[in-house]
């Protein structure tokens, strides 16, 4: 691994260590750390959706993988635009649930669902992937009404069920976060710092970030 792709994985895994683990803002973050079912995959400077819908397939194409994240940490693209990419690969792949995670999403924390953006505050510009069938071993059983549903919550379109599993995730997520805001605040700055200083040490070029 190179020393820039290294410095990305490092930034991204103290997102999910220090921050994401520690508040429990994904069922399934830490089992899937810990047993090697969380594939990464970086793309450098500003790319197209075909790369990035490439790289996700190459990526879910592997076995143990449960969970692919395709990071862009150089991409020239705001909240909106990472949005409208997330969109577009979205439709490309079949069964798999799209999220996009982007450093400069607002501070909303007026309902569990608006404040999913903030939540997913990640060092860099990211997509996580999700086979829905994994989604659906944490939900109520499924119904095509709950597939639809799983795909708009992953954007941060729309709000769970009432008494879902996933309603509960998310109102305990607000619970916490809301509760302990100036730590998660200063977490979140102290990885966009280190970000700033080892990204000017190695050579990666910054288009996005606080």
């Amino acid at each position: 691994m190179d020393v820039r792709t290294a410095e990305v994985r490092r930034l991204f895994d103290r997102y999910l260590v220090e921050l994401v683990e520690p508040y429990d803002l994904c069922p399934w973050a830490r089992p899937a750390r810990l047993g090697g079912e969380v594939s990464v995959e970086v793309l450098w400077g500003t790319p197209s959706v075909d790369a990035f819908t490439e790289a996700a397939r190459a990526l879910l194409a592997r076995p143990t993988t449960k969970v692919a994240m395709v990071i862009a940490p150089e991409i020239d693209a705001d909240p909106l635009d990472l949005r409208e990419i997330r969109s577009q690969v979205t439709s490309r792949l079949s069964g798999i649930g799209v999220a996009e995670f982007h450093p400069d999403s607002p501070l909303d924390a007026t309902t569990p669902a608006r404040l999913v953006p903030y939540l997913r505050r990640s060092p860099d510009p990211l997509l996580q992937l999700v086979p829905l069938s994994l989604l659906a071993s944490v939900r109520a059983p499924p119904t095509t009404a709950d597939r639809v549903l799983q795909i708009q919550m992953l954007g941060g379109q729309a709000a769970p069920l009432r008494g879902d599993v996933a309603d509960i995730i998310a109102a305990d997520n607000h619970a916490r976060v809301t509760a302990a805001a100036d730590a998660v605040a200063a977490k979140i700055a102290d990885i966009a710092e280190d970000r700033r200083r080892s990204y000017a040490r190695v050579g990666i070029t910054i288009r996005t970030g606080l």
